[in-house]
């Protein structure tokens, strides 16, 4: 994770880019009020408009981002690879995480607070503390995918799985993508009867095994969406029936189909030829 410190003063309305264009999200936090800021997505103004302390913007740095300010700003980025992420996630158990986002009007108190604790490792790196750093970096993590990414990670407490169980279920769950199970057997291979095992589970997750299933499979999807698979192949491979039954759980899920979701998410991936 990159940690970068924008300031200056605005009223000329210079570009400053969010960054180059990779496979990351750039998490974006105000430190002080903006009477204008200008937000561009490739080339196009996506805001015009100010912005509060504490607001908070999440962006796909696959896209090209550039803004401009019309006063004094100062804002604090984290830049986080999509395979730092997902790796964050396939550790504590939610191999489900798809991506993160945020409304246009959010305010963040926790990632404002995370931003100032930073300031001091920002301006002297090398009298910095590693290990506090990485306490942050799982701070963060941990709030972004919970908050804006749909993850759930309860309080531990009776009635939950404990931690090998969490492992195991989503470990089974997760190589039966495309393969037929039942709960009976998910719930054996955790040592518990089905009735217990299907409330500790959405106690633990905050979904059913089903719902939790559904969610892995789509997520398998749009990663797969953003390669050269046919739409055809995908369905099969995420453990849908086919590409028709694909389609209309996606869409009922995402609010588009795969194709229309692959051009907006996927630069560069047409989707016309693999229908």
């Amino acid at each position: 994770m990159k940690v970068t410190r924008f300031c200056g003063l605005g009223g000329h309305l210079s570009p400053l880019a969010l960054g180059k264009r990779e496979d990351c999200f750039c998490v974006v936090v105000q430190r002080q009020d903006i009477d204008r800021s200008i937000l561009r997505k490739n080339g196009e103004i996506v805001f015009d408009g100010a912005l509060s302390r504490g607001h908070l913007g999440i962006f796909d740095m696959r896209e090209e981002w550039c803004s401009q300010h019309g006063s004094d700003f100062d804002h604090v980025c984290f830049q986080i690879p999509f395979a730092r992420l997902r790796l964050f996630v396939e550790k504590a158990g939610r191999p489900e995480f798809t991506r993160l986002s945020c409304g246009e009007a959010t305010t963040d108190d926790v990632v404002l607070g995370l931003a100032q604790a930073l300031l001091p490792a920002l301006d002297g790196p090398k009298r910095a503390s590693q290990l506090f750093l990485d306490q942050i970096g799982l701070a963060m993590l941990a709030h972004l995918t919970q908050t804006y990414g749909g993850l759930h990670f309860p309080v531990r407490r009776k009635g939950t799985l404990a931690p090998w169980q969490e492992r195991i279920a989503t470990e089974f769950l997760s190589a039966h993508v495309s393969a037929p199970f039942s709960i009976a057997d998910l719930a054996e291979s955790c040592n518990l009867s089905r009735s217990y095992f299907i409330k500790a589970f959405k106690e633990t997750f905050g979904k059913t095994p089903y719902r939790w299933l559904i969610d892995y499979r789509l997520a398998k999807a749009k990663e797969m969406l953003c390669s050269e698979a046919s739409i055809a192949d995908i369905a099969v491979a995420c453990g849908f029936s086919d590409q028709s039954h694909f389609t209309r759980v996606f869409s009922e899920t995402t609010g588009n189909p795969p194709g229309s979701w692959r051009r907006h998410n996927c630069p560069g991936q047409e989707s016309t030829p693999r229908v």
